[in-house]
């Protein structure tokens, strides 16, 4: 919500553009982005739809197609799916909108370097994989020596990646995501 917001100024219309619809992550996301959308700086911000490409890139492009059909004001899409994202932009990249209608979601850099580099994407945002596993690898550690029981509140030092706190049901949150942008997208390989 705050990369689309940026891009489109903080006001006018908005898409999500979600893999299935019953996709637990998506949703939990979805929800998480309409909770956004309540604060009073998202008050210019009106959600249109929820279109669904079920992870399947012709599907996705269709149902960008026909967003930007549906929705002539549309201002921004955002795609927390990096099927979806990345045949979102397949679609803006040749069409009359590119560069209009800001995208942005989750991502793989070397699925997205050419819409970057095109103009036809600011940015979008993923975890980067050897974090993920280099994050789990030291819950892991701590795990088995002891430092921690996987009890919700304890902390323990994750390496490189800094302190982390164990939330409820065991789960440690990576986070933030890396941002991809023209700048820094030739860093990543993945």
């Amino acid at each position: 919500m705050q990369q689309i917001a940026k891009q489109i100024g903080g006001k006018g219309e908005i898409a999500i553009l979600s893999a299935a619809q019953t996709a637990t992550n998506q949703n939990t996301w979805i929800d998480f982005m309409k909770d956004e959308l309540k604060k009073p700086e998202y008050k210019d911000i009106k959600l249109v739809q929820t279109a669904y490409g079920d992870d399947d890139a012709q599907k996705s492009f269709q149902q960008t197609q026909g967003l930007l059909s549906a929705y002539p004001n549309l201002k921004g899409i955002i795609s927390p799916t990096t099927v979806g994202v990345a045949a979102a932009a397949r679609y803006l990249s040749t069409s009359p909108q590119k560069g209009k209608i800001k995208l942005t979601g989750l991502g793989f850099p070397n699925q997205m370097r050419k819409f970057v580099k095109d103009g036809t994407v600011e940015e979008f945002q993923l975890w980067v994989p050897k974090d993920v596993g280099y994050l789990a690898g030291q819950a892991a550690a701590a795990l088995k020596a002891g430092r921690i029981t996987g009890k919700e509140g304890e902390k323990f030092k994750a390496g490189r990646l800094g302190e982390y706190t164990i939330g409820a049901n065991g789960e440690i949150v990576l986070g933030p995501l890396t941002t991809f942008t023209a700048k820094n997208i030739d860093d990543f390989d993945f």
